[in-house]
């Protein structure tokens, strides 16, 4: 099981707009029973509270459901427990690694950095904005996503070849003579 977290500032917007989108692609890949995605935020002000509405109203006109998401704020055994922990741009990124013991910051980057199509290496924060901003977070966050799976598929598949050698091996009790 390999597990994600994806972190934003407070919860309700980009970081579940992730959670959201990457849970609908490991579904529709049947992956979800091997990879394990949640979201929160560096900062409590929303714990609790469901995602922004406009966020909800964005993703919801693609078939993204987040309604029963809840903001966290993000603890330390998160960084314990997680194998990749992406943050949703530079600022936020700097606060996990400053609560991150040293030793798991190979668990952190950005979550654009999975991007294909965009340039930015950060997800712009709509909650100030204007409607047309959620669908901007939606575009990158599906690009990267897309990025990431890619990724984790790998991944997947280098495991189950290393799985499949370490069982043929004599060491496993199945030689393949």
């Amino acid at each position: 099981m390999i597990k994600v977290l994806f972190v934003c500032m407070g919860n309700i917007c980009r970081s579940p707009t992730a959670e959201g989108v990457f849970r609908h692609f490991l579904r529709e890949k049947n992956l979800d029973g091997q990879i394990e995605v949640d979201s929160a935020g560096t900062h409590g002000y929303h714990v609790g509270e469901a995602p922004d509405q406009r966020t909800q109203r964005a993703a919801a006109s693609r078939n993204y459901d987040l309604s029963s998401m809840r903001a966290r704020k993000v603890a330390a055994q998160d960084l314990a427990y997680f194998d990749l922990v992406l943050a949703m741009d530079h600022n936020n990124l700097d606060v996990l690694r400053r609560i991150c013991p040293p030793d798991k910051h190979d668990r952190l980057g950005l979550f654009m950095s999975y991007s294909k199509n965009f340039d930015d290496d950060e997800v712009p924060d709509p909650y100030y904005g204007l409607g047309h901003g959620f669908d901007l977070v939606l575009d990158m966050v599906e690009d990267a996503a897309n990025g990431l799976l890619e990724s984790l598929e790998q991944r997947l598949r280098d495991e189950a070849d290393v799985g499949v050698e370490e069982s043929a091996s004599p060491l496993y009790g199945n030689s393949a003579k």
